[in-house]
């Protein structure tokens, strides 16, 4: 008799093959695994489910894309300035809630919460007030002259340091297909 093949068809054999094909089933597919491995999209680096608009309302130039910096401490461009002309009206990119429209430093700015990110239009005449629920796309304000080269710089955040490229946040999310 064969003992190299003897092993693999006894039943001590099926059972522990059994027993591993279910234990693998249950890491993988189970609530607690899913829990284990999901994402927290407030701290994903790639889009958000839905797709951001452009604070223009259409696409445009870019004269200054996002540089982020290596240490937070760094200097670095932490947003994207868009070719807008001074007074061309500015759009929610997603629906969210005012969380400051007014002066700061030297010029006016308007900051939108959108599900636990932050996006921020710079110098913008506001003409929304604190506390406000916008639309996706709804005008927030115009664009004021102050701002060089953009003259709209758009910044998105997220919690006290993590800035996002907020071209990013234009893209729709990958979608594997089943075939």
């Amino acid at each position: 008799m064969d003992t190299q093949h003897s092993y693999f068809r006894s039943p001590l054999h099926r059972v522990g093959m059994i027993l591993c094909a279910t234990l693998f089933f249950l890491a993988v597919f189970s609530p607690a695994a899913a829990a284990l491995f999901s994402v927290d999209e407030a701290t994903a680096e790639g889009p958000s489910r839905t797709p951001w608009r452009w604070p223009s309302g259409i696409p445009v130039a870019v004269t200054r894309p996002f540089e982020p910096p290596s240490q937070d401490w760094l200097a670095g461009h932490r947003g994207v300035d868009l070719a807008l002309p001074v007074a061309s009206e500015v759009h929610s990119p997603a629906a969210g809630t005012i969380t400051f429209a007014g002066r700061l430093v030297d010029r006016n700015v308007v900051v939108i919460e959108h599900d636990h990110r932050r996006s921020t239009f710079e110098p913008v005449a506001p003409l929304v007030s604190l506390g406000e629920s916008v639309a996706a796309g709804q005008v927030i304000g115009t664009v004021e002259d102050g701002h060089v080269p953009g003259p709209l710089h758009w910044g998105v955040k997220v919690g006290a340091k993590k800035y996002l490229d907020p071209l990013r946040q234009l893209l729709s999310p990958i979608v594997l297909k089943p075939w």
